[in-house]
């Protein structure tokens, strides 16, 4: 081991002499130095004017912010090729220009690491890529990236009739991680463009998402494992045997998510809506493959299993129509006006702006009571993903001032006790006259 690192030290110090410390590198630093000067009077002019026709010409969204990236990297890809024009200009000199092509790596390592950072929004993976470019530039200058390709090649693997090396699994890593993240990528667009298209219902446009999503990180890891070496025919083989193993023990979660795609077919149930399970009453905030999302008015998000909106009794109070009845209960005494009692009771409804105008609020006669005359309010509104607690409130505050302006009383319970002559019952009150 000692020997192999003093074989790589001689090596960097060898190169180093033969290909920095002579006249041929340091005329090829000049050429360096005269390429980025002109690079950047030379870029300084045409930025400005490529700004100005993207501003002009360009009108999507998506038009200039390719075309914000092209300007991003623009300079360092003129100062590449300004570089490889010195390079060919050595090359035909008999010169082996090797700082030039040392700087156009750098270049490129720049160029990729700068595109990658834009594309990959994990902090994390973006400075494990950076760190990664970095190390295949400088093993590409240094001339070290053949020779650890090959070792990385010989440590091999063999598993069955399968057989993996280093440099493979390294590859497919990073095939992953590409095709992982350029499946982020197109599933973020592909959202977009399909909450754009408004003749798909909500349900649907979610349907649509997470189909894409499946799709393409099924085939993203499908492409890894194969460039790593696995065999998909064997591996289907064992997904199946598993399959039906684990099946039984996954019966609840797999019907939930077969439910999620029902409620996603039939729009019974879509974002947006107002549903009542049992005691929970909110609005559906989003739909995921194993559960629904409701959101209450106390700011409770509770998390439904798809499986009980399906089996259960849900009501969904927007359904096929966005306005809601309800029905709002008052009692007055027997003694009170009933017909001045309704017509106040749906005067009421006046500046309460939830209330809809149309269909009409209705006062009406329900019944009568053990201590009260049964009235019942009936009002709509169109928004009940605001509750009801308020509108009701609002209300039922415009009662009670209106009917004690007008002289409308509310019951309370009351018992009439009656003593009949021949009961042995007696009643006898006293005061004790020591106290005020």
């Amino acid at each position: 081991m000692d020997q192999r690192i003093d074989k790589i030290g001689q090596y960097l110090i060898d190169w180093v002499f033969v290909n920095v410390l002579t006249w041929d590198a340091a005329a090829q630093w000049i050429c360096v130095g005269v390429a980025m000067l002109l690079t950047s009077l030379i870029w300084r002019i045409l930025r400005r004017r490529i700004g100005r026709w993207v501003e002009d010409h360009v009108g999507s969204e998506f038009g200039r912010s390719m075309m914000l990236a092209v300007t991003g990297i623009g300079g360092t890809a003129l100062l590449i090729i300004l570089l490889q024009v010195c390079s060919a200009s050595f090359q035909g000199l008999d010169i082996e220009p090797r700082v030039l092509n040392a700087t156009s790596i750098l270049a490129v390592a720049w160029i990729l690491i700068r595109l990658l950072s834009g594309i990959i929004s994990n902090r994390t993976i973006s400075k494990c890529v950076a760190v990664s470019v970095w190390i295949w530039a400088a093993l590409r200058i240094f001339g070290l990236l053949s020779p650890i390709t090959e070792f990385l090649r010989e440590m091999s693997l063999t598993v069955g009739d399968t057989s993996f090396n280093a440099l493979g699994v390294i590859n497919g890593l990073i095939l992953a991680a590409i095709l992982l993240q350029g499946a982020a990528i197109t599933t973020r667009f592909s959202a977009r463009r399909i909450e754009k298209v408004k003749d798909l219902s909500p349900s649907v446009q979610v349907l649509l998402t997470k189909g894409v999503k499946t799709l393409l990180y099924t085939v993203a890891v499908l492409f890894a494992m194969s460039s790593v070496g696995i065999d998909l025919t064997s591996l289907a083989i064992f997904s199946s045997a598993l399959g039906v193993g684990i099946g039984f023990g996954l019966k609840t979660i797999f019907s939930n998510y077969v439910a999620g795609i029902l409620l996603l077919l039939d729009n019974s149930i879509k974002p947006g809506d107002t549903i009542e399970v049992g005691q929970v009453f909110g609005v559906v905030r989003d739909m995921h493959g194993r559960y629904t999302s409701v959101l209450t008015r106390d700011g409770m998000e509770y998390l439904i299993p798809n499986e009980l909106l399906i089996a259960g009794e849900v009501v969904n109070w927007t359904y096929s129509d966005t306005n809601v009845r309800i029905k709002i209960p008052v009692g007055i005494a027997y003694h009170s006006d009933v017909d001045k009692a309704l017509e106040l009771l749906a005067k009421a409804t006046e500046g309460v702006n939830r209330v809809l105008k149309d269909p009409a609020p209705a006062a009406r006669l329900k019944g009568f009571g053990d201590n009260s005359v049964d009235l019942d309010l009936r009002i709509w509104i169109s928004d009940a993903e605001k509750g009801v607690a308020s509108v009701r409130s609002d209300i039922l505050r415009n009662v009670w001032k209106l009917y004690h302006d007008n002289d409308i009383d509310f019951p309370f319970p009351q018992r009439d006790v009656l003593i009949k002559s021949d009961s042995e019952l007696s009643v006898k009150i006293t005061r004790d006259e020591n106290k005020d």
